[in-house]
């Protein structure tokens, strides 16, 4: 399953990294990309591994904040 998450606070490759990073670390996530100009990350993962929140989770605890 794909889906784009809004994100704020990215602003540079550090941030581009570290949520990417975080995401792929998580079991179930198959690739996550960030796109500072949108301000969102596309994940691409197993919906029975990893849930939403699980993702929500890895993102906020890297300093950024989930739109809804």
């Amino acid at each position: 399953m794909e889906k784009v998450i809004r994100v704020e606070g990215m602003t540079c490759g550090h941030c581009k990294m570290s949520v990417e990073g975080a995401l792929k670390k998580l079991d179930g996530v198959a690739s996550a990309v960030v796109s500072l100009e949108d301000k969102n990350v596309t994940v691409v993962f197993d919906e029975n591994k990893v849930s939403f929140e699980q993702m929500k989770e890895a993102i906020e605890d890297q300093g950024y904040d989930v739109v809804a």
